[in-house]
């Protein structure tokens, strides 16, 4: 057995063969994770010191992060013991997912590849969980992860934004055959991406695509709150207009920014891609928390360029949408 220690000081057990994010898990520890898999970064994590191995080949970290001791821990097995710069979740009062029946309540289409998706739970489910999070919506023997992309309430439903994938066997259920009181499944609340209790100037979301939808859940959330000690700043993005098909977000205002990276002539508003919108925009970062949600390119291209230019790299809070292949 090994022991694995957090920069604040607690520690648990890990034999060689469990990956540390299990065996935290085991031991009553929560660290950040999403896909479980190891195909997105939200499990990524230092090794400040000790030597570990890779369960199964890794070909999300370059190689500069592998040198830099950046590993994810749901597919690193320890092999000394070890100090990890990461901390533990524990504290967040996160629910244990479980596998509940809904119906759809209906769904409508926002764009020519989106819906957005409305499923009711019975009464009685007492659903939980922290905006930010998402679940697993099972049809059949076919699951698919989407956030959630409403807060908490009374009324026992959940809001989902689907895009359509070419070929994907979920997309033409939701796209062809879904339809208004359809039985389907969910599990959850799963994930680790939930604005952490610190005290930021400023919080910071990044998202491309249908990434939006638990910064939409987040940003209901803070609307309930009776005062806003934080700035906050959203970044959405897409390769075209109509991809963006919200004009305005709760608490936000003005400081809501849609960003194009193939405008046609009529656009006007900011364009490239929202890392380095956010980058042009402010020159300090200082007391910062950036939560980017959306492409793993545009995950990995924010961190390396948000730590450049002065944000803490624990400041930095990830959530990648992953293909299901």
């Amino acid at each position: 057995m090994f022991d694995i220690k957090l920069k604040s000081g607690k520690s648990f057990k890990c034999d060689e063969s469990s990956t540390i994010l299990d065996a935290a898990k085991n031991s009553g520890v929560l660290l950040e994770h999403s896909c479980m898999t190891a195909r997105c970064r939200s499990c990524l994590v230092r090794v400040l010191k000790g030597d570990v191995d890779d369960v199964l080949e890794d070909n999300v970290l370059t190689n500069d992060e592998k040198k830099n001791g950046w590993v994810l821990t749901c597919n690193t097995k320890p092999k000394s013991d070890l100090i990890l710069n990461v901390e533990d979740l524990g504290g967040y009062n996160i629910v244990e997912p479980r596998t509940l029946p809904c119906k759809i309540n209906n769904i409508d289409k926002v764009s020519d590849d989106i819906i957005k998706l409305v499923v009711r739970l019975a009464p009685n489910a007492n659903f939980k969980f922290l905006e930010g999070q998402y679940v697993n919506l099972i049809k059949g023997s076919i699951n698919r992860s989407y956030s959630i992309a409403n807060a908490n309430g009374e009324s026992n439903q959940l809001e989902f934004i689907i895009k359509n994938y070419d070929n994907g066997v979920m997309s033409d259920y939701w796209f062809n055959q879904a339809k208004k009181d359809d039985l389907i499944r969910l599990f959850g609340p799963l994930g680790t991406f939930f604005l952490r209790d610190k005290d930021y100037r400023k919080v910071i979301f990044l998202a491309t695509g249908t990434g939006i939808a638990p910064v939409i859940a987040i940003l209901e959330q803070l609307g309930k709150s009776k005062s806003l000690k934080e700035k906050i700043l959203v970044f959405w993005g897409g390769r075209f207009e109509n991809q963006l098909f919200l004009d305005s977000l709760p608490v936000v205002g003005d400081d809501f920014y849609k960003v194009v990276s193939r405008p046609n002539n009529e656009w006007t508003g900011k364009t490239g891609y929202v890392q380095d919108v956010l980058a042009d925009l402010l020159n300090d970062l200082t007391n910062c928390g950036v939560y980017a949600c959306g492409s793993n390119d545009m995950i990995k291209s924010a961190k390396k360029l948000l730590t450049e230019i002065g944000l803490k790299e624990e400041d930095f809070y990830s959530d990648a949408f992953v293909s299901s292949n």
